[in-house]
Formats: C-alpha cells, sequence, structure tokens
C-alpha cells in the first residue's frame, strides 16, 4: 500500500474535478455563455481549465512522492 501527501477520499474527489469537471464545466461555459451574451466567456473558460491543469499537477506530485508502506509491520 502507497502512503500519500493527501487523503485518499481527497485524491479522488480532486482527480474526479481535475479530470471531469473542471474540462466537463469549461466545455459547458465555452457553448452556452456566447448564446446568452454573457462577455469574457474566454476568460472563463481558460480559468477552468486552467484550474483543471493545476488540480492534476498537485494530485500528480501526490502520485510522485508517495511511498510504498509495508502493511505487514504495522504497530
Amino acid at each position: 500500500m502507497k502512503d500519500y501527501l493527501i487523503p485518499n477520499g481527497l485524491y479522488q474527489v480532486l482527480k474526479w474535478v481535475g479530470l471531469i469537471a473542471c474540462p466537463a464545466v469549461a466545455t459547458f461555459v465555452g457553448a452556452v455563455l456566447p448564446a446568452w451574451g454573457i462577455p469574457n466567456v474566454d476568460a472563463v473558460v481558460l480559468t477552468l481549465n486552467s484550474a483543471g491543469v493545476l488540480i492534476g499537477a498537485l494530485i500528480g506530485v501526490s502520485a510522485a512522492t508517495s511511498r510504498q508502506v509495508d502493511e505487514g509491520n504495522e504497530q
């Protein structure tokens, strides 16, 4: 088993947000907001996509710096 910097529950939520939610919301915003005449849609889409990349980088660092824990020697 690996020991991560962040708890597994938080890791799973961040992974879902970074890989599914942010890109989906950015696509929706980019498609729908111009139809409503809302300004600065490009900036909103860029911000959402950037947040997804940031989240991906943070969970990637957690996975890259995880360490193997020997479960048989727990005390």
